[in-house]
């Protein structure tokens, strides 16, 4: 259904939903695996209750807003980004707290993809006699819960692929040194978004020549699980990633390899999960499984291609330093896809460019595969 096409839609509609958004945001990172939403109940023209889902297992974002408003809530319009759910799962249905509420009209962002719902929650109210209107705003609605949609469709979490490289698309030199290649804001903006992300990935050769720390370095966000994929166990046995105070880590490797080291990493308090196969497409399964939605991609080039390969990135996020190093041998952010001509290339879709302090972003979407079922 589209909104734009839609008499009953208003500029007060749109803004509402847009609060909605706002109102979801502030729970990101914290829902897996349900979905960002935000609520508002307007009666007469006045917001009278919000509220937005915090995390999986707590009541809804309708719940809240409902709550909030109270008597209120009764002949009111209901504002909400997702539509309300139809099914019991952690929680009731929020489809049928607006009709116990006794609303007039419910307006939503965009439907569900969950098959629970998938225009249940539509019916549901419709059948009570409720208005609905669906689809105001439905772009940045599906945007904001992108990796939830990916996860319902395609049963893996969302990936993300974040490197940094200089103008010339170096990742570090030819010595290997790469600290820093970008400045300090554009470093911040990756922090965010580690904190934002369920679980961030790199390969043993990242934790052997980097020594990452892959936090949110902000001891006010939520740090993701961290995620070491090496079939060979040639780690270092001093790495800030054995240190597990800050957030977790966890080792994929293949089964046998190593027991001593296995044991020490345990005995420090890392995960090591032993696997058949150390692939991205394994290491997604396993982390759907653990309920994650979006995982980023920090590793190095080969990895990187592997990844993309597997179908495990959705969506890149280069940073771009203004700042040359040369050398033929100078690593790369994407190893060998098998690509030998132009026109094989990967295009990325829905690109845009912005600036964070000396540096760029470029992001875009790597084509997407038919959903299969």
């Amino acid at each position: 259904m589209n909104a734009a096409n839609q008499p009953s839609v208003s500029a007060f509609d749109r803004a509402m939903i847009q609060r909605c958004l706002t109102l979801a945001r502030q729970a990101l990172g914290r829902t897996a695996p349900n979905p960002m939403v935000g609520a508002v109940v307007v009666s007469n023209g006045q917001i009278v209750g919000e509220g937005f889902h915090p995390k999986a297992g707590d009541p809804h974002a309708e719940v809240f807003a409902l709550r909030e408003a109270g008597d209120r809530a009764k002949g009111a319009t209901v504002y909400v980004s997702l539509e309300p759910c139809n099914h019991h799962g952690r929680t009731p249905p929020c489809s049928d707290a607006l009709v116990d509420a006794g609303v007039a009209k419910v307006v939503v962002g965009t439907v569900d993809p969950n098959p629970k719902v998938g225009g249940g929650g539509v019916k549901r109210l419709q059948d009570a006699g409720i208005e609905v209107v669906v689809g105001v705003e439905e772009e940045d609605c599906r945007r904001l819960n992108e990796a939830f949609f990916h996860r319902i469709l395609c049963h893996r979490p969302f990936g993300i692929l974040k490197y940094a490289m200089t103008l010339d698309g170096k990742i570090a030199s030819t010595t290997g040194h790469s600290a820093w290649v970008t400045g300090t804001e554009a470093r911040s903006e990756v922090h965010h978004l580690r904190s934002v992300c369920d679980a961030v990935i790199v390969g043993g050769n990242t934790v052997r020549c980097d020594n990452p720390r892959l936090t949110s370095h902000d001891t006010e966000s939520r740090n993701p699980l961290r995620v070491v994929m090496t079939r060979t166990l040639d780690l270092p046995t001093q790495a800030r990633l054995w240190d597990v105070s800050e957030a977790p880590t966890l080792v994929v490797t293949e089964k046998g390899v190593k027991p001593e080291v296995q044991r020490q990493l345990r005995d420090r308090g890392v995960e090591v999960v032993e696997a058949i196969d150390v692939t991205p497409d394994k290491v997604l399964q396993l982390l759907f499984d653990r309920d994650a939605t979006s995982v980023l991609w920090e590793c190095g080039g080969t990895l990187a291609a592997r990844a993309i390969a597997d179908g495990a990135v959705q969506k890149v996020l280069a940073f771009v330093a203004p700042k040359i190093v040369g050398g033929t041998d100078a690593p790369t952010p994407v190893g060998n896809l098998g690509i030998e001509k132009m026109s094989e290339a990967l295009t990325l879709e829905r690109t845009r460019w912005y600036s964070v302090g000396r540096d760029f972003v470029m992001e875009g979407y790597l084509p997407k595969p038919s959903f299969s079922s």
